[in-house]
């Protein structure tokens, strides 16, 4: 049982880690926020921890790409860089969206062809076959 639970945070660990620019992308998109708030908002929702280093690059590159942009925040007791998103951003993110979309329909369909790859009826065959195409 604790073999189970280990691989499922190994996954959950893989699949955060894999899709943290998606993941960054929708959290600046419902509200500008600072680094460490993204490292915060990371771990409250997805259990997993990544430290500046981490974050902090992956920021930094999503902006050169045109993806969030920057501004100072004065206002505060010390200064911070503010993240929001942009047009381009907006478009990637809804690209990445549709694709992951696509990704879990495929994975779905394919799960329930196999489920039901063992037809006890003739007439079960035809609408296998009507469910592949």
């Amino acid at each position: 049982m604790l073999r189970a639970i280990n691989s499922q945070k190994e996954v959950s660990t893989k699949l955060t880690k894999g899709l943290l620019d998606l993941i960054i992308l929708q959290f600046v998109s419902s509200q500008p926020m600072h680094g460490y708030q993204v490292i915060t908002k990371i771990r409250k929702n997805f259990g997993v921890y990544f430290g500046p280093s981490t974050v902090y690059p992956l920021l930094n590159t999503l902006e050169k790409k045109g993806f969030v942009k920057s501004e100072w925040n004065m206002n505060s007791e010390r200064p911070r860089k503010i993240y929001s998103l942009t047009n381009n951003g907006q478009n990637m993110l809804n690209f990445t969206e549709e694709s992951l979309n696509l990704i879990c329909r495929k994975i779905g369909t394919q799960t329930n062809i196999e489920m039901n790859m063992e037809p006890s009826t003739p007439s079960q065959t035809n609408h296998l076959a009507l469910q592949i195409r």
